[in-house]
């Protein structure tokens, strides 16, 4: 159990007082067994609520607070912090509910990106009892110098969905934000709320603060959800990740249904579905596009055409996995594998988003092998197993962006500084050693760097303290703020005189190989590109063309450890009767010709087709770890003089093909010289360069926005390249280039899957030489050579060289 505070408001008292007890009653609800705990645990220093979806959890989080505020209260009281901005906005909205109904003297109000600057600038003066906001938003608030004096009176901090924060870099910097608050308001309580964690003891440590320990609370569960796998009449494709097979009986499900959300895993995926829906919608149901690159006026439609409950269908991607309460959905629907077990509970449970009531879901796999991951994610699902890659130590580009913030606010003391950030979770283990590290490069760039004057932030005043060179400096900083990274994108606007409506927005590399008639998707609707005026994409609505697909900055989700784990599994059995017919003949013929891979074990098949030898590795690493290991496979057969000619993964295999045929697949996978021949490859590639402009932007070398401007993604592209190949060249050992190499064998080369395969298979390999195509690999061949189609013609010549090519595998 958790230390208890030296002092904390009147919250000794576990009951709620009589106005509670009577709105509760005139709504006629209850207390939840775990909404009681938590008013007990009131005055614990930290405790973690984990309840189901619907199970009240985020008014449990708020009712300590109401309670403690009742009769009235002075300065900020509690701090809400949430992943998402209109996630703050939601709560806000059912926050004023209860105040209102029992005339509270409590003022609550939400600080945002979206904020006017008057708002803002009056909520530091005047700060209200409850403040809403996001991770960025208390950064920036945390760099002002009156930061102690808005803080002084705080006593909770309530973090909304943080295992959703903790998986990224944005929970870094929370943590640290959360220490620097232990540090103004000594009597600071913490509560996190969650509906899906894997690791329970490991996330309650992640939020202790210093050498308090966090109280775990669990809710009850509620009843298991009901999921199914969608039947439609026609098979799924032998690849891509559309799904347009299962339009007819997807709109089905949506006309039962009242409002159904339609999670989608990319945005262009998603923009095209919508569309291939909306031609099919005979009926003219009312079904709306969400995704992070529509415009906020665009989003702001749909969200109010939610919550009136006027939409029959949403297609979205993850804008609206989390926590917001946008009417009465009563159908998910997931279309393609969700790849991660944990997104698809969170998804689930935003159908019948109440408590003890079992949310619906159907899934519509995209291709054929989906199908086998579909059953594999859905018996996770009804098995509470759960999937997430275990959290590092904190990166220590976010330590160096805090060191800056900290500056901003007023001089500092490093050991002061230093203990301060080891009470934040993440950077528990910090040595003096890193931060000195850290604390040197704010200071003077790195020797490399510490002749330019740009990057002489930080003197040491006459007593020891750490100040900004120049406080002129706060600007660039604030306006630089964060760990999100965006790809560089322009505005699309309809042309017209007055600038025309927003769109949404395109990624700029995008944007620069069209030519004035291309056409391409953007909201649900064909747009035709003008030009591009003031970094605005212009375009006039253009509804005959077929349209080019804008190409969006979302993340591929690789399938997880977890979850190809269970696939591994299923592929063991004898039978497999919960598959549909044409999925489990097709693993039958697998086995007749070749084998079927194992989970100790990788199996290794060789064929010769259309004079090319073809090897195909079964990994189930992930696409990004086997896009990783095709790289190092072919440099080491490239050196062998077996003349590799290209390769292409999935998440499953990896397919290579050359002039020459692997006769011993071991030699090429041995461990040795693996990780050696991978720094050397990535030392000059675009992989380890995006890296570097990530961490070089987060650390605070290089400046995005500039007072009255911003930098291009060209600009910024080219000013990191330089600085990447100065420090490559004169300090290859620079913190930041350390930083990079960690940041890319973690993230963009997905390593540690590859290491996890090899311990996984531990040198056991079955190498089947196969008279010709097999069955599991003839889906990745028509993955080769993929280039946009234009035109019906082509359509159907890739329709029938993907049969031809099914034939040579034994399939029709």
């Amino acid at each position: 159990m958790a230390r208890r505070a030296a002092f904390c408001y009147p919250c000794a008292m576990t009951k709620l007082p009589k106005i509670f007890e009577s709105w509760f009653a005139q709504k006629g609800w209850s207390l939840h067994p775990h909404q009681q705990t938590l008013l007990d645990l009131a005055c614990d220093k930290s405790t973690l609520l984990i309840a189901p979806t619907g199970g009240g959890k985020t008014l449990a989080g708020f009712l300590p607070s109401l309670r403690e505020l009742a009769n009235g209260g002075r300065g900020l009281h509690t701090l809400y912090v949430s992943p998402l901005k209109a996630l703050a906005a939601d709560i806000r909205r059912n926050l004023g509910i209860p105040i209102a109904d029992m005339a509270l003297p409590i003022r609550v109000e939400d600080r945002t990106g979206d904020t006017s600057y008057s708002k803002r600038l009056r909520q530091r003066a005047d700060p209200p009892h409850i403040l809403l906001t996001t991770p960025e938003s208390l950064a920036l608030l945390l760099s002002y110098e009156d930061a102690p004096k808005i803080f002084a009176s705080l006593q909770r901090v309530i973090v909304d969905e943080i295992h959703a924060l903790a998986e990224s870099k944005r929970g870094d910097q929370m943590m640290l934000a959360l220490a620097r608050l232990e540090t103004l308001a000594p009597n600071l309580r913490r509560i996190g709320l969650s509906a899906t964690v894997e690791n329970p003891p490991a996330l309650a440590e992640y939020m202790s603060p210093g050498d308090h320990s966090t109280n775990i609370l669990l809710a009850d569960p509620g009843p298991d959800p009901d999921v199914t796998i969608l039947e439609t009449s026609a098979a799924p494709p032998w690849n891509g990740a559309g799904a347009h097979y299962a339009i007819p009986e997807v709109l089905a499900e949506v006309k039962k249904a009242g409002t159904s959300l339609i999670f989608i895993n990319t945005r262009a995926q998603a923009e095209l579905f919508f569309r291939a829906l909306w031609m099919a919608n005979d009926d003219g149901l009312a079904i709306g596009l969400h995704h992070g690159s529509l415009s906020r006026e665009a989003r702001e439609k749909v969200e109010l055409a939610m919550v009136s409950n006027s939409l029959r269908a949403i297609v979205c991607t993850g804008t609206l996995d989390l926590g917001i309460d946008w009417g009465d959905v009563d159908l998910v629907i997931q279309i393609g594998a969700p790849k991660n077990i944990k997104r698809l509970v969170q998804r689930i449970g935003r159908a019948n988003h109440r408590y003890n009531a079992p949310s619906r879901a159907i899934l519509v796999p995209a291709n054929r092998f989906e199908v086998i991951e579909c059953r594999a994610a859905l018996e996770a699902v009804y098995a509470h197993e759960l999937d997430g890659e275990p959290r590092g130590t904190g990166p220590r580009d976010v330590l160096c962006q805090h060191i800056l913030i900290t500056a901003c606010s007023g001089p500092f003391d490093a050991t002061a500084l230093y203990h301060e950030f080891r009470r934040a979770g993440p950077y528990r283990d910090l040595s003096r050693a890193e931060f000195d590290d850290c604390l040197s490069f704010c200071a003077t760039g790195g020797y490399a760097l510490q002749a330019y004057d740009k990057w002489q932030r930080l003197i040491t005043r006459p007593d020891g303290t750490y100040a900004l060179r120049d406080p002129r400096a706060t600007r660039q900083i604030r306006m630089n703020l964060g760990t999100i990274v965006d790809t560089e994108t322009l505005a699309v606007r309809l042309k017209n005189r007055r600038g025309g409506r927003p769109l949404g927005e395109v990624e700029e590399s995008f944007a620069a190989t069209l030519t004035p008639g291309d056409t391409f998707l953007i909201g649900g609707e064909v747009v035709r590109y003008e030009n591009i005026r003031e970094m605005t994409v212009q375009v006039t609505r253009e509804a005959t063309k077929k349209p080019k697909i804008a190409v969006f900055s979302g993340t591929k989700f690789a399938t997880s450890t977890v979850l190809s784990h269970r696939v591994l599994a299923k592929l063991q059995a004898k039978d497999w009767p919960e598959l549909p017919a044409h999925t489990a003949d097709w693993l039958h013929l697998q086995r007749r010709i070749s084998s079927m891979p194992s989970p100790d074990r990788l199996l290794v098949e060789s064929f010769p087709l259309d004079s090319r030898q073809f090897t195909c590795f079964y990994g189930f690493a992930g696409r990004n770890a086997l896009q990783t290991l095709g790289l190092l496979l072919t440099r080491r057969m490239e050196n062998a003089g077996l003349h590799p000619l290209g390769f292409v993964s999935t998440d499953y295999a990896l397919l290579i093909w050359g002039l020459e045929e692997i006769t011993d697949p071991a030699r090429f996978l041995a461990r040795e010289g693996m990780l050696d021949g991978l720094e050397t490859w990535l030392a000059g590639n675009a992989v380890m360069k995006r890296s570097f402009r990530n961490v070089a932007t987060i650390a605070g070398l290089i400046e995005k926005n500039l007072p009255g401007k911003r930098k291009s993604g060209r600009q910024a592209t080219f000013s990191s390249d330089i600085l990447y190949d100065t420090l490559l060249k004169y300090e290859p050992d620079h913190l930041l280039m350390r930083l990079t190499r960690q940041e890319a064998m973690r993230g963009l080369v997905d390593f540690t899957r590859i290491e996890e395969m090899l311990s996984r298979v531990a040198g056991k390999i079955d190498h089947v030489h196969a008279p010709h195509l097999t069955p599991l690999a003839a889906p990745l061949l028509l993955e080769i050579g993929k280039v946009p189609i234009r035109g019906q013609a082509e359509e159907r010549l890739l329709a029938e060289a993907a049969e031809q090519m099914m034939a040579k595998a034994g399939l029709s």
